[in-house]
């Protein structure tokens, strides 16, 4: 389909409308958000040695201060908030795709007993250093 085509233009407005819809969902539909809830779960990535495990929670803009981590059981519970910058709150929003507000991630851990060493906010992620036991 070439661009002079008034089909790639039709759908090229469908794809827009469809995003612009998927962002205002995200920003006022969000599950607990009303509750105080939990409204978002952050990203990770998991790697397992012979010592323990390295978790990377992707956490952006988000203060030490501002997080909680504790083992409950046979988890990791990785919560906080993530709150608007005070600049932006007042301002008109073009874009708004990195989630805010409060979040927890539940991280399932792998067969065995594990310490939480202790954790450090590096580059936008958060770092766990966990032993096994």
């Amino acid at each position: 389909m070439l661009p002079s085509d008034p089909r790639y233009w039709m759908f090229a407005d469908a794809l827009d409308l469809l995003q612009s819809a998927e962002r205002l969902r995200r920003q006022f539909f969000q599950v607990g958000a009303s509750t105080g809830a939990a409204s978002w779960e952050p990203p990770v990535d998991i790697y397992e040695t012979l010592e323990g495990l390295r978790i990377l929670v992707a956490l952006p803009g988000v203060a030490v201060e501002h997080l909680n981590v504790a083992i409950e059981g046979a988890s990791i519970v990785v919560a906080g908030d993530r709150p608007l910058p005070v600049e932006s709150r007042r301002a008109m929003i073009h874009r708004l795709e990195i989630p805010y507000g409060r979040f927890e991630r539940r991280i399932a851990l792998p067969q065995g007993h594990f310490e939480l060493l202790g954790y450090q906010l590096d580059r936008g992620c958060l770092v766990l250093g966990l032993r096994r036991l």
